[in-house]
């Protein structure tokens, strides 16, 4: 085992900050003498030819040296932490959607996704909306809460709502001029099961509560002169 050096060898370009050194690469033209050695052989550096080869050897690969300007990579140690639940939104807390296909809509939370995901229902009997997966910082939360200590949401996970990979078909000649058809995707029948399930819970607790119908199924929007920032939701 070789002996540890006990003076350690000192750069001569530090680094100020990781990746970043204290000196330009003009600074350590000068700082190294190159300079000198180009001036004493006419502006250019000396070249050494190599000696011709008695015999020539079996060639080795070709070791990588690195220019003297590559970047140092970055590490990167950050983690990714789960994504904290809003404490205005709590299960049965009836939000209003800000973007996408059912902007504007009132909707019952249900409960948080481990990938952060809200999953959200209309009822879809009441204004349209089914079982769906929306981001918190698209929805508004009201004050409005809806009793869902009987509705039954184990089963629902991201992998509920992921979409199967479908193969493409390669089209002959003669399909490729003629305009086909697309059939409209049908719904499986397990998931209309789990909606009119879900939305038979919901419902009844909706019921229960005076005008709660009416309210979920009128849409949110703003005229003139209401201000949001004054709004009490």
């Amino acid at each position: 085992m070789a002996a540890k050096r006990k003076t350690p060898v000192k750069t001569r370009n530090p680094d100020l900050i990781r990746g970043v050194g204290k000196y330009s690469r003009s600074k350590m033209y000068h700082k190294r003498g190159l300079w000198a050695i180009k001036a004493k052989n006419g502006g250019v550096f000396p070249r050494h030819d190599p000696k011709p080869k008695a015999c020539p050897a079996a060639e080795k690969t070709p070791k990588f040296y690195p220019a003297e300007d590559v970047k140092k990579p970055l590490l990167n140690k950050r983690k990714p932490k789960p994504t904290k639940l809003r404490s205005s939104i709590t299960p049965g807390t009836v939000l209003i959607l800000l973007a996408g296909r059912f902007m504007g809509k009132r909707v019952v939370f249900l409960k948080q996704l481990p990938s952060g995901l809200l999953l959200v229902t209309g009822p879809f009997k009441i204004n349209g909306v089914p079982l769906r997966r929306v981001n918190q910082s698209y929805v508004i939360a009201t004050s409005t809460k809806v009793d869902i200590s009987g509705v039954n949401v184990e089963k629902f996970d991201d992998k509920y709502f992921a979409k199967e990979a479908e193969k493409k078909k390669k089209k002959g000649e003669g399909e490729f001029f003629e305009a086909e058809k697309e059939e409209k995707k049908k719904l499986p029948e397990d998931k209309k099961e789990d909606q009119k399930a879900v939305d038979s819970c919901l419902i009844k607790s909706i019921e229960a509560v005076p005008d709660l119908k009416s309210y979920l199924g009128a849409r949110f929007s703003l005229k003139s002169g209401m201000k949001p920032h004054e709004l009490v939701f």
